[in-house]
């Protein structure tokens, strides 16, 4: 099975845990692990209706499938592609993954 994985790479996820190492024996402070923080998990930025299409065509797949992988709605995946409603929440973490890291990402 896949690891699911929130960080940018595996090397980040590696650099991260020894933050966090270092975090708990004292040698950085908390305002220091929350910099490092930000700058090793996924980003998650605004999706525009055509950067939703281009995501999902470049992942090779129909709009139910894709509303099934991300456990939403083919409707609402229309909806998105058009620009009648925007993605939030988990649904636009789970897209800037897939833009990021490929489907295979959060399969």
């Amino acid at each position: 099975m896949m690891n699911k994985s929130r960080f940018r790479s595996s090397i980040a996820e590696a650099m991260h845990e020894t933050a966090r190492g270092m975090r708990r024996v004292g040698l950085i402070d908390k305002t220091t692990m929350r910099e490092f923080d930000l700058s090793c998990l996924t980003t998650i930025e605004e999706l525009r209706p055509q950067d939703i299409a281009a995501i999902r065509e470049k992942a090779g797949v129909s709009q139910a499938v894709f509303a099934n992988v991300l456990n939403v709605t083919t409707s609402l995946v229309s909806k998105w592609e058009r620009g009648e409603k925007h993605p939030s929440g988990s649904s636009l973490k789970l897209l800037s993954l897939i833009k990021t890291r490929g489907l295979h990402a959060i399969l």
